[in-house]
Parts: C-alpha cells; structure tokens; sequence
C-alpha cells in the first residue's frame, strides 16, 4: 500500500486482527473527501446543511453514551508504572494489548478501515511529527481531514523507513463499558475502541499532540502544552507573541480571538490566532523559545459561542465545517445551540436526534459538550505566521485559573522557576455565587493534569530543565479574570478588556514599565493598566474604576496561606518525582506569607 515497509506491515497486521472488508487510503484530495460526505450521508453518518446558508458544512450526531472525552477510561500504558505516574491511569502495556485485542477482533468486518495519513504541523518541517490513524468512521476522517493535514504529502515525509506514530480505532459495538482510550508512549502507540466522540477518536489531538508528543517532547528536549498561541500587533506594525495555558472554562479560545477594545483598534493594536488549543515549543538557534500550533482546525465548544462572546470563532464556522451535537434547525436546515442567540427554532431536532421545540421541551436542544470543527484557515485573525515551519518566538508564558479570591488580577514570577512553581500550582475552584463562598479547588498543573504522557514529577523536572537550554527566556505570568465580590460578581470585565492586561504584560517583557515586588511575584501599579474608555458595572450603581482595581491587584495573604496547605498536599501526590527546586520555592513563599 506503501513505500514503508513497516506501515505496510503495520497495516497489514491490524486489517489481520480488525477484519475489514475493504481498505482505502486517504489522499487528501478534495475529490475523495466529497465522496467519502456522500457515502456519509447515504449512510445517515452526517447531514448535509443548507449550502446556501452553511456551504461545505455537515452535522453529525453521536451516540447518546458517547459525548466527552472519558477521563476514566483513558490510559498510560508504561512497563513501570511509575513512569506513568499518579496523574494517569496506568495499564500493563502487555496486559493492555492483549485485553483490548479480543475487542478489535472482526470489529471491523462489514465495514471500511481507512488508512489516514497525517502530519502535526507544516509537512515536513522541523516542528513535525507524523501520525498514520486507521479508523472504520468516516466521521473520523472528515474531522481529520481539517484537524490536521492529511493525504499523500505525509507518506512521501515518512518515506521508506520513517517513523510514525500508529493510531488504531474502531467503533466496534459502542458498548461504555468497554470503551478504552489507551496510550503506548514506549511504543509511540494509541489504541481507542467503542468510542466516535471526536475527542477520543481524533487521535492527532490529544492523544498524540499531548500525551504522546508530551513523552516525545521530554525524551527529544522539546516541549508539548495545552496552551494557546496569539501574537500582539502594535500601531507600528511589530508583533509580540505569547503562549498561554488555561483550564477548562477560563476563556482560553475567547482569548486565543480576542478583539480588542475599540480605543486601541482605533490606534492601530490588532491580535492574530496561531493556535487555540496546542503548542509544540523548541528552542531556536537564536536562544529564544520558538512555538507552533500542530494542528489544522479549531475542535471548539458549541454552546455560548456568539457574535458577541468570540465573533472570530463563530465566523470561523460559516464554512467548512463539522457540527456536532448542535440542534438541527428544519426551517432553513441549518444549526443552533443555547447562547447562540435568543431566537431558538421551533421546528427542530434536538442533538440526541429527537423532535424538540424549546416552548415545551424542558431538555436543552444541543448537548453542553457539542462540537464545531472548523478549518484554521476560516478565521478573520488568523496568523499570517501560522503556517511558517520555524513557529513564532514566545516573549512571554501566561498560566492561568478561576480564582475567586486568591490570585489576583494578573502577577509575575520572579524568574523562570519561580514561574515553573507559578504553572504547577495552577488551579481553578468552584464558587457559592450567592456568598462567594470558596469552594473546591482543582489542581491542573499547566492545564496539563489530563495531558502530560508520563508521570508529572518528572514533567515538572523537564520544564525545570528546558530553563536551563533556553539563553533568552519568556516572562512568565499569571492571571485571573474572575476575581468576584462578596455577592458573587465579577470584578473585572473580561473578554476584550483582557487587552489591557497583555499590554501590561508585555510592556514588562520589553522592560517598559515597573512593577511591586509582592509576596507571590511582582504586581502592576493600578496606574499601568489603561483603563480608558473602559464602562463597566459590577453591580447595578457600583462602577469598575481605579479602586476596584487596586483591589484586585492585591495579595489577599490569607488566602494565600490556606493555598499553601493544599499545594503541599498536591506535590506529596508525586514522592520522591517531584523536583527539589519546586519544594524550595514552595517553601520560600511559605516563608514570606508568614512573616
């Protein structure tokens, strides 16, 4: 089938244990696409939309079961299991091998195994890895067909004894209970079987992107993160980069788009998406740290997506586009989701493929977790770097959590490890909104707890590590959006605003501005974040200004002690893995708290 005698052997071994009936290459030619839409579509797999309205765009349903990634049913499969750490699920790779091989046997007889082709990043370049996905959905191949590159190009960059990261999936008979999403990161290996959600089935997302470009990353001295990639344009036509790491549900696509208050598009300022999701960081030969988004699409959540909260990203979804789980609009044959707008059809099915009209139903019309898979290339602010194989170079690292009253608005580390400890005491915390009450805290180390391949000790150790490679190091910081009052509300604004608040970063990383020396790192003066033309209300007759920010620049010691208790009770997850220097800084801040 190949020039590669060990896909083809690969291929042949797997079709062996699968049983299909036939086998077809993907190409990546858009003749081939549009018949495999076809053959979906007869097949009731996708639909197609209005073409008119959504041209190149489909809908999808999934299983009822079979709606998010499941983190339970997700494993590192090492022959130490410490290799695989606290963090992950851990199977014998053996063991894993044979249990899950009695599922794929004749899975796939009656149906198609498709050969997928794949690269992370630009064909070729330095940054890329190589991926071959054998899948019995054609779903599958459509979101991969946008999610990454894919077709001829890729074999002719393995070539005849390259290397390739080896995906198997099947559908197999959907059963929950035996749905397994397994990684082989010693044998660059990753099996998923009775799964179709994109997720856990798009196996160049992140499973490779993280979990084995994670392992990767460590063992060839780069670095795999869930972090978005923007570049800042100033009025004289030069633009700054940085790379940024959110947990879930703290705004990290809305700031991978983000526009920015009219006073400064006025002037000129303008910010470009190279990645929302995943970046792959290299040192370059100039000392900088160079990153690239590896892949080709947004994978973005449906609902609350509007012209208001992230135009960018939902005019990204007018063409070309995969819908998943959304609401099928019958009146124009297109789609809907709750935040879209307030204008929900009547005439509709709703996601789990049922009649629905929101007069009478009391069940939302689209699942929570559904789906949009979009081209890169469809975004308004998308990159004009985005596909230059050497990546942009990152001036400054920002983590980030939801913190209702710990972390202030926005802090810097001291230096690279400081900011290290920074990332890998990241957290989020559940809030009583009526009382501001805190409530649990999530630990998610660099928004990578359910990404990092190997055991997060020795993850932590290889970003210790790559501080010592890198000769002109980003600045790294911290930021909080969701500082909330007694009552339950937001103190600052958020969304564009955020702006105001990369400017600021930003004039650090070129040392423009000053900064307090805190306990936790260095603070702005409130004088240094613009807040003109800035009209905002955290509550009926109580206006955000000067005051409300120097509230929320400051260090609230006690909590930040009470912190402390429960990182110290995070890094003991990790025994003797975990880095000394981390310790030392976790008890330097101890220390300083305390005094």
């Amino acid at each position: 089938m190949t020039k590669n005698k060990k896909l083809n052997a690969w291929i042949e071994e797997m079709a062996e244990l699968n049983q299909p009936d036939n086998i077809v290459l993907i190409d990546g030619s858009e003749e081939q696409a549009e018949k495999l839409r076809a053959e979906a579509c007869a097949s009731g797999e996708i639909f197609k939309l209005n073409q008119d309205l959504l041209p190149g765009c489909y809908l999808h349903r999934t299983a009822v079961n079979d709606v998010a990634r499941v983190e339970h049913r997700t494993f590192i499969c090492t022959t130490n299991k410490e290799d695989a750490g606290p963090n992950n699920n851990w199977m014998d790779p053996q063991e894993c091998y044979a249990k899950l091989s009695k599922l794929y046997k004749n899975s796939m007889r009656g149906k198609t195994m498709y050969v997928i082709p794949y690269s992370m990043g630009v064909v070729g370049s330095e940054f890329a890895k190589n991926g071959i996905e054998l899948t019995d959905s054609i779903y599958v191949v459509l979101n991969m067909i946008i999610m990454t590159r894919v077709g001829s190009a890729v074999l002719d960059s393995i070539g005849e004894d390259g290397d390739f990261v080896k995906g198997l999936h099947s559908r197999a008979n959907m059963d929950e209970n035996e749905r397994y999403i397994t990684h082989f990161p010693e044998d660059n290996t990753i099996w998923s079987i009775n799964s179709g959600y994109g997720g856990n089935v798009l196996l160049g997302k992140k499973c490779f992107a993280l979990r084995i470009a994670s392992y990767l990353g460590r063992k060839e001295g780069w670095m795999a993160e869930h972090m978005l990639i923007l570049g800042i344009e100033s009025p004289d036509g030069n633009v700054d980069y940085l790379a940024a790491a959110f947990p879930s549900a703290c705004g990290k696509t809305n700031l991978a788009m983000l526009i920015p208050p009219e006073i400064y598009t006025q002037k000129g300022y303008k910010v470009w998406t190279v990645g929302d999701d995943i970046a792959w960081l290299r040192v370059g030969e100039d000392g900088r740290l160079w990153a690239m988004n590896p892949e080709n699409g947004f994978f973005g959540v449906a609902p609350g997506t509007n012209m208001k909260s992230n135009p960018n990203a939902l005019l990204s979804t007018k063409k070309d586009t995969i819908f998943t789980n959304v609401v099928h609009n019958l009146e124009n044959n297109s789609v809907w989701w709750e935040g879209l707008d307030k204008n929900p059809p009547h005439n509709a099915i709703d996601w789990k493929g049922n009649p629905w009209d929101p007069t009478t139903s009391d069940q939302k019309g689209a699942h929570p977790n559904s789906r949009f898979t979009a081209p890169i290339r469809n975004c308004p602010c998308v990159s004009s770097e985005f596909e230059n194989p050497k990546g942009v170079p990152i001036s400054a690292i920002v983590f980030g959590g939801r913190r209702a009253k710990t972390a202030p608005l926005v802090y810097q580390s001291r230096d690279w490890d400081n900011g290290v400890f920074v990332g890998s005491i990241m957290a989020s915390e559940t809030t009583a909104a009526a009382s501001g009450a805190v409530g649990v805290v999530r630990r998610d180390p660099m928004a990578m707890l359910p990404f990092v391949g190997y055991n997060m000790g020795d993850y932590f150790a290889h970003w210790l590590e790559m501080g010592t490679k890198i000769k002109n190091q980003p600045k790294i910081f911290n930021v909080n959006w969701f500082r909330l009052t007694d009552e339950g509300d937001f103190v600052w604004p958020g969304f564009g605003d955020n702006f105001r608040v990369l400017e600021w970063i930003m004039k650090r990383c070129k040392n423009e501005v000053d900064a307090r020396e805190t306990e936790i790192g260095y603070v702005p003066y409130a004088k240094d974040i613009n807040l003109d033309d800035l009209n905002y209300e955290i509550s009926e007759g109580r206006p955000f200004n000067v005051d409300e920010l120097e509230a929320i620049l400051s260090v609230e010691k006690d909590y930040w002690i009470k912190d402390v208790e429960n990182i110290e009770e995070f890094y003991a997850k990790f025994g003797s893995r975990m880095p000394a220097k981390l310790l030392e800084e976790l008890a330097g801040l101890k220390s300083r708290l305390t005094k």
